[in-house]
């Protein structure tokens, strides 16, 4: 596996530079509306220097207590679809006039692999960024799990130690600092909806009905939603390099806000969950 220095916190590029660049790799991204959208490249960066773009969404009306989202595109630089259905719900989330959470939206949380020529599902270090979480059971597990299941799968090294990669490191300080109640991965292409954590999963979203893949060392769904019990919702899209039809993702998008309507809390957090922010300190 490569064995290079970690890139510098600070990324090389700005949140438009990376707009012309998705703009250029991905059909479905237009580089004007991408930078209408107005992201910000977070304090962190990938292996590259790219920076890691976020884009928060506060609810449309203000709820005693809005439940907190993290939705997440592109952990594997290989799934475009994965990365293209976050900007088009991003787009959906800037419209929508009665939306009632607190989102924050990271469209392409492997920017390395997704410009990798060919794309890649491993970062510019060759490590799975979904099997470098750091769940309980990945000092004792992880390796050797990939030694014996997967038969040294280069695709899914979990890299020599959790959060060993720049990335992974920083979608984890993102969780510890935005709190969320629910988190929402988009993969592809098994075509299921998959789930970790409580409280009891959803059947299906749209046409993806629940198929649990199961829980690996250091994959999200272990650390978040076994570890941290957040409900950890994974979409896998059909296809990696095609989109669902509009009306298709319409589905999923209405069945999943209808999910986490009926299973967020909506009471007081307790005080070590409050986030420290305007929107709890102007509330």
């Amino acid at each position: 596996m490569a064995d290079e220095a970690v890139a510098a916190a600070t990324p090389l590029s700005s949140a438009d530079q990376a707009c012309e660049q998705l703009g250029a790799r991905l059909q479905s991204i237009q580089v004007a509306d991408c930078k209408r959208l107005q992201l910000i490249a977070g304090a962190g960066a990938s292996r590259e220097g790219r920076p890691m773009l976020y884009r928060d969404f506060p609810p449309s009306r203000r709820p005693h207590r809005p439940s907190r989202v993290l939705l997440i595109g592109g952990i594997h630089g290989d799934e475009l679809s994965a990365v293209s259905i976050v900007f088009q719900w991003m787009r959906k989330l800037e419209q929508e006039r009665l939306q009632p959470f607190y989102w924050r939206v990271i469209p392409s949380a492997n920017p390395d692999g997704l410009f990798a020529e060919p794309a890649s599902r491993v970062n510019r270090g060759g490590v799975d960024l979904n099997r470098n979480f750091p769940s309980a059971d990945w000092d004792r597990r992880a390796l050797a799990y990939w030694r014996a299941k997967t038969q040294a799968d280069p695709r899914r090294y979990p890299g020599k130690a959790a959060l060993s990669e720049p990335e992974t490191r920083w979608l984890a300080e993102q969780i510890g600092e935005f709190k969320p109640d629910a988190i929402v991965s988009v993969h592809a292409p098994y075509g299921v909806l998959d789930y970790d954590g409580p409280p009891d999963p959803p059947q299906r979203f749209g046409y993806l009905r629940l198929h649990p893949l199961g829980t690996y060392p250091g994959s999200l769904g272990n650390y978040a939603g076994i570890d941290l019990g957040l409900p950890v919702i994974t979409l896998e899209l059909p296809h990696a390099g095609a989109m669902p039809t509009p009306a298709q993702s319409q589905r999923i998008w209405s069945d999943m806000i209808g999910w986490l309507q009926q299973n967020l809390p909506t009471g007081e957090p307790p005080l070590y969950r409050q986030p420290d922010d305007s929107l709890w300190l102007n509330r």
